[in-house]
């Protein structure tokens, strides 16, 4: 069930991006290890392919919607695994799991299609006619 439309997506991605770079302090889990660059990396990496992709809130539109997704995928099973693949899981886990979880579940739940604009009361109305 796609019902995240791009636009907010695109609000997200860069609160969430924001959000995984100060992580490591906001958690009290800084070591400057994997555990704490990690979120970091990611969030940036997050920020900058947010500012290259085809949608609302980008500003290069170099990147597909769908290549977006995936990349938003693959960072958050990174970050819900990196815990065990870099071997912190006995200083800090939690935040890890959950925020890469949910960034799963957000790219499952985000349409495809951005710009796309339904009009009230005409769900089939997703375009202005052009005149």
């Amino acid at each position: 069930m796609r019902i995240i439309p791009t636009r907010i997506h695109g609000i997200l991605d860069y609160l969430v991006g924001a959000f995984l770079v100060v992580t490591p302090w906001a958690f009290g889990f800084w070591r400057n290890g994997a555990e704490s660059w990690t979120p970091i990396w990611l969030g940036a990496a997050a920020i900058l392919y947010s500012l290259l992709t085809n949608y609302e809130l980008g500003v290069a539109k170099l990147l597909s919607m769908r290549t977006h997704l995936w990349l938003d995928f693959a960072s958050g099973v990174l970050l819900a695994l990196s815990p065990w693949i870099f071997r912190f899981s006995d200083h800090v886990y939690i935040p890890h799991v959950v925020l890469g979880l949910t960034e799963i579940v957000v790219v499952f739940m985000t349409d495809l299609h951005p710009y796309a604009r339904v009009e009230r009361g005409r769900p089939h109305a997703v375009h202005p006619p052009i005149r």
